[in-house]
């Protein structure tokens, strides 16, 4: 879920930042000159970590194979480190922020062969390539807090079990100038993390934010059967401490908006009076009739914003734990939900704000993935879109959903309203209600936003 963000939260990821670069950790180091800094690997002060080496760290890290024909052993031989998991969190060595921050550089200015996975036919970044090296980021930031350097291998397997959300700044993207990633662990539970990620891009000689990230991931055993327990985060200031804060209020916050959820609870009066003064209008003037119904003008049918696709889940999108890689099923779904929003508006749509993807079960490779997609509100030039994602086995035709989607566009110019037919896509367009009051991101910003597929 996006939540208005305060200034004080974004000068705590600022400050943080800062004083991490101050002390030389997984830092920033060298010219001043930006375009000549060094990102540097906590543990390997001397190598920058390039984007394309991000996952080839995971997979160290874990003890796994690159090939396809050896994932049972390597899951075989996981189950070997069963003995290095903690008994309680109360066993494991606390951390501080600054011992999982790192830094990773996105090198389209200085190495253009990588641009053309970034690439839209627009000239623009493809928003749903950053999705993905994002939820590696998040992983590998999670890797670096809970390390145990006993372990030849990690004997945990971290899971991005949240994004809770992703806010865009003011900032176009292009795919000529460099990009920057970082990001640390700012709260933890007993199994759970929650890690804050920033994009940055070079624009002259300095990185200016693209964009904010919140997920959440969660630490299971080394078969990825059952939870398992996180190191104690250490708070070293009062920005750490209100950091911390922030995630307790975070986590509050999501309890607090699935117990309302209509899926439990009926809407609220107001939301009531909306729905019903919705129907209302859709009543045509020339019958006494609740049956017939008319579309008002500049208006669509919510049934008629649809979009579908289907994917066949190959072993090349594996993750670590040859489950299908969680930034590849954002990306796909970031891509239908895309397409839904610009057929929808008539021009061509940007992402303004990511919220509350639910990773609810994990994809086998082998499955199909079908996802759907539709418009399910609209204000002014603003377009919510839900993306629903379920699989089924090839064995198996029950089909089960993984994964909802939330994306919030804005289009170039006024986009129709979009009305329900039914009760049930009345409760989908409140829900696309919340989740649009829900954005942080400020009401007024219009073009500046240039972040596409």
């Amino acid at each position: 879920m996006s939540s208005h963000k305060s200034g004080t939260e974004e000068r705590l990821c600022t400050t943080l930042g800062k004083g991490l670069r101050a002390s030389g950790r997984g830092l920033t180091q060298g010219s001043e000159n930006p375009e000549k800094q060094r990102v540097l690997h906590m543990h390997e002060a001397c190598s920058p970590i390039h984007v394309n080496h991000v996952r080839d760290k995971l997979r160290e890290i874990v003890g796994v194979s690159t090939n396809w024909r050896d994932h049972v052993k390597a899951m075989e031989e996981r189950k070997l480190l069963q003995s290095f998991l903690a008994q309680s969190q109360k066993g494991l060595p606390p951390r501080r922020m600054k011992d999982s921050y790192i830094e990773v550089l996105l090198p389209l200015g200085s190495q253009p062969e990588l641009r053309e996975k970034y690439l839209t036919v627009q000239n623009t970044i493809r928003f749903g390539r950053i999705l993905e090296d994002l939820d590696s980021l998040g992983v590998l930031i999670c890797y670096m807090h809970t390390k145990i350097h006993s372990a030849k291998a990690s004997p945990l397997s971290i899971v991005t079990a949240l994004v809770d959300k992703i806010d865009m700044c003011k900032t176009s993207l292009s795919p000529e100038q460099d990009i920057k990633f970082s990001g640390h662990v700012s709260w933890v539970g007993k199994t759970s993390m929650e890690v804050k990620m920033q994009m940055f891009q070079l624009h002259g000689n300095e990185f200016c934010p693209v964009l904010d990230a919140t997920f959440v991931m969660v630490a299971r055993d080394s078969e990825n059967q059952g939870p398992a327990f996180v190191n104690p985060l250490i708070l070293e200031s009062p920005e750490e401490e209100e950091l911390f804060r922030q995630g307790e209020l975070n986590k509050g916050r999501r309890v607090a908006f699935s117990s309302t959820s209509l899926l439990k609870m009926a809407p609220s009066a107001e939301e009531r009076t909306t729905i019903h003064e919705m129907f209302l209008s859709t009543l045509d003037p020339k019958t006494i009739s609740f049956q017939s119904r008319v579309l008002p003008p500049h208006a669509v049918w919510m049934e008629d914003s649809k979009l579908k696709s289907l994917e066949i889940c190959h072993p090349q999108e594996r993750n670590i734990f040859n489950r299908i890689f969680g930034g590849f099923l954002m990306r796909k779904a970031y891509e239908l939900g895309w397409a839904t929003a610009c057929n929808f508006g008539g021009s061509r749509p940007f992402v303004v704000a990511v919220d509350d993807i639910m990773f609810q079960k994990p994809v086998e490779v082998g499955s199909l993935l079908f996802l759907s997609s539709q418009v399910c509100f609209t204000r002014d030039n603003y377009i919510q879109v839900r993306v629903h994602s379920e699989v089924a086995s090839l064995a198996n035709k029950e089909h089960m959903t993984t994964n909802v989607f939330h994306f919030t566009f804005m289009s170039e110019k006024e986009v129709p309203l979009v009305f329900p037919r039914t009760y049930g896509e009345s409760m989908l367009y409140l829900d696309g209600q919340r989740h649009f009051n829900s954005m942080s991101v400020p009401a007024n910003l219009r073009k500046d936003y240039l972040v596409e597929p």
